[in-house]
Formats: C-alpha cells, structure tokens, sequence
C-alpha cells in the first residue's frame, strides 16, 4: 500500500495564514506598489504565498525574503 504524504506547501491555507499573509501583503503593497500597478500587486502577492507556504512565518522574515525575491 502506498501512503500518502501531505507536505505543508501543499495544504491549503486556513484563515490565520491568509491573515498572516495579507498583512504581509498590505505592507509592502504601501511600500513597493503606491501607484496601482496591477502586474507588480499581483507579482507581490504570489511571491508572498509562496514564500509563506515554503515555510517562512514570521512577519520580518517574511517581508525581506519578498523584497528579496523581488530584488530590492
């Protein structure tokens, strides 16, 4: 028999990630995207995502990593 593994960025978000998230998001939307540009806003927010779901948790951690990947 073949046991499935679940792996943690394969899980769906529950509503305190997406909150950890969108705080996250907001943020550095305010500090990075001011004049609306929808590409670099949806850009923000994969990279955010992703990044939370590979693991990185704190709030700080998680804001440099983005503005890394982003590279700035």
């Amino acid at each position: 028999m073949i046991r499935s593994e679940t792996r943690r960025n394969q899980e769906p978000l529950n509503s305190e990630d997406l909150a950890k998230c969108q705080q996250v998001f907001e943020r550095l939307k305010a500090e990075i995207c001011p004049l609306d540009d929808q590409e670099e806003t949806n850009r923000l927010a994969a990279i955010t995502i992703e990044l939370y779901r590979q693991g990185v948790r704190t709030e700080d951690q998680l804001r440099e990593m983005v503005a890394a990947a982003r590279g700035h």
